[in-house]
């Protein structure tokens, strides 16, 4: 039986990890560079978490997710999105006694029941990020210049992002009211899909990626036009923070998009989008999010004000510029053992440089000179040193290294290999 990774899922070869390195360490210090500080949950939580927190009416929790029943019959879910089980773990364990804001983040696989596209898997990852206790409008700010800082850091230019104030849960209900009376005498000329949709959710179709819905929809109510007076006093002044705050991002343009509401319930106010000025693809989205004041609530906890975002790795990852990392996976020095002797010694200097933190790999023996050579750059290997009878009779070694292509002979011992490996960077 040939067996295959199932579909919607991938492997993570090592040839591909190098990458996915990088952006993780990225993620993190950039995330700790705002003050964040990093959580880890379960894979599955109770199905009711996301019933409520996500919203039954959404797509994600109607076709989506991953549910099953344990051995002891309990209902249970794969995370499909990360904010929910953020939310949960804390009302668990008390976080609403830190001091606020409590700002988190993490970076984690989640599973969606979904086709598979570009970027965007039935198992995918995603780095997150959460801040509680905080309702003004510079804690928006603040989430969106870590994503943008984030992005930049990876070398990702020529963004676009987008904004939009959805409102409250109060205001929806008049907005809500406004547009079922608008779209009622337009429902039959939308696609199968987006009325299946409107029946769920009205509201929902908004976001339709269908250019005739989107023709249909260029003259219906906006949540943003129903504003409460708090809520304009909020978008107001975070728009006006935007205008000034972005222009420290070359590249990065950001537009009001009225139409732009996300797809998770709980949302409220502020959401955004950020994606490459140049795509045009439905789902070109590599970072998204907003604030969801009343969530903690709805699941238990206290009154807490609450925002955040959620990029997924793998698309990220397709719009990063290859070459700029192409040099990420590489061995600092492989050691090539020219006796039995020179390679026992091989051994023990390399584990020396391992626990110096020196990337450090041993080839193998049975191999010619030539074949090892060219192993070397096969795993781009930056220095090469030869051990043998006879370094070992002079105690001296030579260190080549092999992009530059500069070789130097040093007395074989623990300091002088650092020093040199040091200076070759």
């Amino acid at each position: 039986m040939n067996f295959k990774a199932i579909r919607g899922t991938n492997d993570h070869i090592p040839e591909d990890m190098a990458t996915w390195n990088f952006v993780e360490r990225v993620a993190r210090n950039t995330a700790a560079m705002f003050g964040y500080k990093e959580i880890s949950t379960p894979i599955f939580e109770q199905t009711a978490l996301f019933k409520r927190a996500v919203g039954e009416g959404t797509d994600v929790v109607q076709k989506e997710m991953y549910n099953f029943n344990d051995l002891g019959g309990n209902e249970l879910t794969l995370r499909p999105e990360g904010t929910a089980s953020v939310c949960r773990a804390f009302i668990e364990h008390g976080m609403h006694n830190k001091p606020y804001p409590v700002r988190l983040f993490y970076i984690a696989p989640m599973f969606r029941h979904e086709r598979p596209q570009s970027g965007r898997l039935r198992q995918h990852h995603q780095f997150g990020v959460e801040i509680f206790g905080d309702k003004s409008a510079e804690t928006d700010l603040e989430i969106i210049l870590l994503g943008l800082t984030y992005l930049d850091n990876l070398g990702i230019k020529d963004l676009k992002l987008k904004v939009n104030s959805i409102g409250t849960s109060i205001t929806r209900i008049e907005f809500k009211k406004s547009f079922e009376n608008y779209m009622n005498p337009l429902v039959s000329r939308l696609s199968e899909k987006d009325q299946k949709k409107y029946e769920l959710n009205p509201i929902r179709i908004l976001d339709s990626k269908e250019s005739a819905t989107q023709d249909i929809l260029a003259d219906s109510p906006k949540p943003i036009d129903f504003l409460d007076e708090a809520s304009k006093v909020h978008w107001e002044k975070f728009v006006l923070l935007l205008e000034e705050s972005i222009k420290m991002f070359k590249g990065v343009e950001f537009e009001i998009d009225k139409g732009l509401v996300r797809g998770l319930d709980y949302y409220s106010r502020t959401v955004f989008e950020i994606q490459p000025k140049n795509s045009n693809k439905a789902q070109s989205s590599i970072l998204s999010g907003g604030r969801y004041d009343n969530l903690i609530e709805n699941i238990g906890g206290h009154d807490t004000p609450a925002a955040g975002f959620g990029s997924g790795i793998e698309r990220v990852i397709l719009n990063m510029n290859e070459k700029e990392y192409e040099d990420l996976d590489f061995t600092q020095l492989l050691i090539i053992p020219a006796s039995e002797e020179g390679l026992i010694l091989s051994i023990k200097i390399a584990q020396q440089l391992r626990n110096k933190k020196i990337s450090t790999s041993i080839c193998s023996s049975d191999r010619s000179f030539k074949a090892q050579m060219r192993y070397a750059n096969q795993i781009n290997a930056k220095n090469v040193i030869v051990l043998g009878n006879k370094e070992i009779e002079s105690n001296k070694i030579s260190i080549k290294n092999l992009s530059s292509k500069i070789e130097k002979t040093i007395d074989l011992t623990l300091e002088n290999i650092l020093s040199v490996l040091d200076s070759n960077g």
